[in-house]
């Protein structure tokens, strides 16, 4: 999670090292200049915490966009950053001024500096690394300087391509090894033509396809990188200025934004089919259950899309066109006719007609569960995201699909809730509310602040209770916002055992998308800007922020060592503390300490928890060394040896339960139906009945004795 703004775009900035590169173009300065006074001005007047834009701001700047753009010094020689030096103090002038000097510099250097690595860095891979010799080199590219020469550079990219090309090497001779022991062609009694016999390669003949799977590679993000345009490039400048204030403000490209707001409502309008870019073809990659295009029957995963029509309109063709702009061909309004010519897998052509409608992204949705412990029926529910749509009421969210669901469950007759908030990143406040309100009778759930106001407490102003027994909570280091929303007011009113990680991501702060159009009445789509402009307490008057919820029973897991959350991320908000909100705990648990501690005791003698504790150590270990051997037999010698320490660790993977979780009643009709949506949740329930976490959260749940039901609601 370590400095999120560089993990974004260094996957896809890698590609520049190859032939032909250049920035996109329709460069559009006059909207840029507008894009960098509205951002300026937006920060300025609404961040919770907005900065001074002054040198100390401009010399942030300075070193994180071109860190941005060249993360692992593969193109900037040290005299362009002493060139670019002369701006290190002046770009928060610039920005105040709409200048976009510093930005142009940086990104026509950056241009020419990438079509200059194609004269040397495909010589590199035309000749055959030495892996005898005892070089070893550092991945750690936060503690390398500039190379101060085109030969120091080129020296540098000889070792990070030889890194490259070790790995895949020494993938490649451990799948020969593997395939030459399980080779039959050599038994006796094998009838010769029944099977050819293996052809074992040589080191050098494997050292060269290497070579050329990493060129390859590197073609294919070149690819990726191409698609990019002038819009994403500045966006990359924009973000620079945004993560100053904290990590979770960020500009949204207009593109961005679209896939913003189909992440928020889970669901899209268009045929159902994920795409993927291969090569010049855009290619069914899959196929969503339920989907128009799954519905119709004859789009197929690997089918490669040649043409876009719009009902009787004279299709487009798309080969070689960008991903994105091919999907807007593609996708549209519910009820309009779409009719794609593709090109089967088996080279046949077809034109195939579809008609859009509404798809929901299944996995985004809450879905249950229901399991035995000892005789008795308990329900889980998974809740992956605090899901809305904010352009459509009525469609489905993640608060009515709650309160659906454990209806559903109480008909199953369960005796307690298992709400399952793991990796979910939290979502639309206004949902977590709504379902802490399911489980409390009204009452305030979350203090939230403006800056330099006070903070405004938000309720949950029904009395009703649709879930009145037992509740436990499971929570990992990814559970953030929302569910971080959720789960401290299931554990301030004493409501719910919190169990899983020592603590929750650690993000208290709430974040609104501002479309710029609205602000400033312009031709083109300036996209959005999601700014942070609150921060959330608890109901105790404590912020999560940093410190996330901690658990009533934690659990050991292999991030327990890692730094992971928001204390790792770059430039969060500070922890503090406001007045608690008036509220009273309820006392429904008659043995809620004897069970948290009898958790917590299993937990710290079972032979499984301790191996994972183990494994979390080690795993720590290895991602601290950051020197590569790049002597080949030293190099497969330290592999080998990790191998083998790994083994002690092979019962994690290898745990189960004796746990058995079903798809509740309603569901199973359509599972009859839906063969896509049987096979999801057959493979969920066998990875809950591998879940050590989920197994023991069980355990915690059917120990806890109601006391009094009615104590929940008010008299």
């Amino acid at each position: 999670m370590k400095k999120k703004y560089k993990i974004i775009f260094p996957l896809i900035i890698v590609a520049g090292m190859l032939f032909g590169f250049q920035i996109a173009n329709n460069p559009d300065p006059e909207k840029d200049k507008i894009l960098i006074g509205l951002v300026r001005y937006a920060l300025k007047q609404g961040h919770y915490e907005p900065h001074e834009i002054d040198d100390n701001f401009s010399e942030k700047i300075f070193t994180d966009f071109i860190d941005a753009l060249d993360p692992y010094k593969r193109f900037f020689l040290m005299s362009d950053i002493e060139e670019f030096s002369q701006y290190e103090f002046l770009i928060d002038d610039q920005i105040k001024s709409e200048d976009l000097t510093f930005y142009n510099v940086v990104m026509d250097r950056f241009n020419q500096r990438v079509l200059e690595s194609q004269s040397f860095y495909r010589e590199i891979l035309k000749k055959p690394f030495d892996f005898s010799t005892d070089d070893s080199f550092n991945v750690d590219y936060d503690k390398k300087n500039f190379s101060s020469s085109q030969a120091e550079l080129i020296k540098n990219w000889q070792m990070q391509l030889k890194v490259s090309t070790l790995s895949r090497l020494h993938e490649k001779i451990q799948f020969q090894e593997s395939m030459a022991k399980n080779d039959k062609s050599g038994d006796k009694g094998l009838d010769a033509s029944d099977e050819k016999p293996m052809v074992i390669k040589s080191f050098e003949e494997l050292e060269k396809e290497s070579r050329e799977a990493a060129e390859k590679s590197l073609d294919d993000l070149y690819t990726l990188m191409s698609e990019l345009d002038e819009t994403d490039w500045f966006a990359i400048f924009i973000n620079t200025m945004t993560i100053q204030f904290d990590p979770h403000t960020n500009y949204f490209a207009p593109k961005d934004k679209k896939r913003f707001d189909i992440s928020m409502a889970g669901k899209l309008e268009g045929i159902g089919a994920r795409l993927q870019k291969r090569e010049d073809y855009t290619r069914v990659a899959e196929l969503i259950s339920g989907g128009p295009a799954w519905r119709g029957g004859e789009l197929e995963v690997g089918d490669l899309i040649l043409k876009v029509g719009q009902s009787d309109e004279t299709p487009v063709d798309i080969v070689g066109m960008r991903l994105d702009d091919a999907i807007e061909f593609i996708k549209g309004k519910k009820g309009t006719e779409v009719r794609l010519t593709v090109k089967k897998i088996d080279g046949s052509i077809q034109v195939i007609s579809i008609v859009r409608d509404i798809v929901e992204l299944e996995e985004t949705f809450v879905k249950s569960s229901v399991v035995e412990v000892d005789q008795r029926k308990f329900g889980v529910i998974n809740l992956p995201k605090f899901y809305i749509d904010f352009n459509e009421r009525n469609f489905r969210n993640s608060a009515t699909d709650m309160e659906q669901e454990i209806a559903r469950l109480k008909d199953e007759n369960v005796e307690g809730l298992l709400i399952d908030l793991r990796n979910n990143g939290g979502g639309s406040l206004k949902t977590a509310i709504e379902i802490a309100g399911l489980f409390i009778s009204d009452g305030p759930v979350v203090q939230v602040k403006y800056r330099g106001e006070k903070p405004n407490i938000r309720s949950d102003k029904d009395n009703k209770i649709q879930w009145n027994g037992p509740l436990v909570v499971l929570v990992n280091e990814l559970s953030a916002s929302a569910s971080e929303i959720f789960a401290a007011a299931m554990q301030d009113y004493n409501r719910a055992v919190i169990i899983g990680s020592k603590q929750s991501f650690g993000k208290g702060t709430v974040q609104n998308v501002l479309p710029l159009n609205n602000y400033f009445k312009y031709d083109k789509d300036l996209g959005a800007l999601k700014m942070t402009i609150q921060k959330f307490y608890r109901i105790n008057g404590g912020s999560t922020q940093l410190k996330g919820v901690e658990s009533d029973i934690a659990m050991p897991d292999k991030y327990t060592y890692f730094e992971i959350g928001e204390r790792d991320e770059k430039n969060p908000l500070s922890w503090d503390k406001i007045q608690p909100a008036e509220y009273t705990p309820v006392d429904i648990y008659a043995n809620f300490h004897t069970v948290v501690n009898d958790s917590k005791k299993r937990i710290a003698d079972n032979p499984h928890f301790i191996i994972i504790d183990e494994n979390a150590k080690w795993l720590k270990q290895g991602r601290d060394n950051s020197l590569v051997n790049l002597n080949y037999e030293k190099y497969k010698k330290e592999i080998e040896q990790r191998e083998k320490e790994s083994k002690a660790f092979e019962d994690i993977a290898l745990y189960e339960s004796n746990l058995t979780f079903n798809s509740p009643s309603y569901e199973i009709p359509m599972m009859e139906q839906d063969s896509i949506l049987a096979k999801k949740r057959e493979i969920w329930h066998k990875n809950l009945k591998k879940d050590i976490y989920m197994e023991e959260a069980l355990t915690v749940l059917s120990e806890l004795e109601v006391n009094n039901k009615n104590l929940l609601v008010k008299n």
